[in-house]
């Protein structure tokens, strides 16, 4: 259920009245603008995104050049929370993958409100458990399992994030998401549509069977969620 008058965020709708009304006054709502950086590896956040719609991709960059995806945040999540928590500076890119909107919120006031509110700082530290779940799910993900499985994992993610809408991703957005080459995308995307799964065309990609994606994917998927589902079903 969608507390009335708080932003559609899933983390702004958890907040008790009292919290909202030490944010709300210096929430501001921004366009994410497709392939726009909202944080920079190396720099200090000056503000933190809580996402109405659309998703962010946080990445890291090899030694090689290569950067790949290592976790996936939407209207779940808070973006650069950790950093800012912490007060250090950021080691990931966060950089907006599907456009939407979101709550801005500067730096200073969120970690004044995270001092002055116990429940408040204690759900974002729960938020930074999750990130960090699926952070190193990702990882372990992409080292161990086949391609065809890793893809799956990564399409249901989006495709929560996404309510099922139509994404726009090219093969070569998606061999960089999960760290692999493009002809291996093809090879997978091409078998997942042979088999009804997803319809892909022109760089968009449809999921036709979830429930067939999931039984693709290996458990990382599943294992994320409930624990994301858990953590957060505790907070609230």
């Amino acid at each position: 259920m969608t507390v009335s008058g708080h932003p559609p965020n899933q983390l702004l709708q958890l907040l008790d009245t009292a919290d909202f009304n030490l944010l709300s006054p210096h929430l501001a709502t921004v366009e994410m603008v497709s392939k726009s950086v909202v944080g920079e590896v190396g720099t200090a956040p000056r503000h933190v995104y809580f996402p109405h719609s659309g998703s962010v991709s946080i990445r890291v960059s090899l030694f090689e050049g290569q950067t790949i995806e290592i976790a996936m945040l939407g209207r779940d999540s808070v973006v650069r929370a950790g950093a800012a928590l912490a007060d250090v500076i950021s080691p990931m890119d966060a950089v907006v993958l599907f456009p939407g909107v979101a709550s801005a919120l500067e730096i200073g006031v969120f970690r004044a409100v995270a001092t002055a509110s116990a429940r408040f700082r204690k759900l974002m530290v729960r938020h930074e458990q999750v990130m960090l779940a699926h952070v190193q799910q990702s990882l372990l993900c992409n080292t161990l399992h086949p391609v065809e499985a890793r893809l799956a994992r990564w399409l249901l993610r989006a495709n929560d994030l996404s309510d099922g809408q139509i994404l726009p991703l090219t093969q070569e957005a998606l061999a960089q998401m999960i760290g692999v080459r493009r002809n291996a995308i093809s090879l997978v995307a091409h078998a997942l549509q042979r088999a009804g799964i997803i319809r892909y065309s022109r760089g968009q990609i449809e999921i036709v069977d979830p429930k067939a994606l999931l039984a693709t994917s290996c458990g990382c998927y599943s294992s994320v969620k409930a624990h994301h589902l858990r953590l957060m079903g505790a907070a609230a």
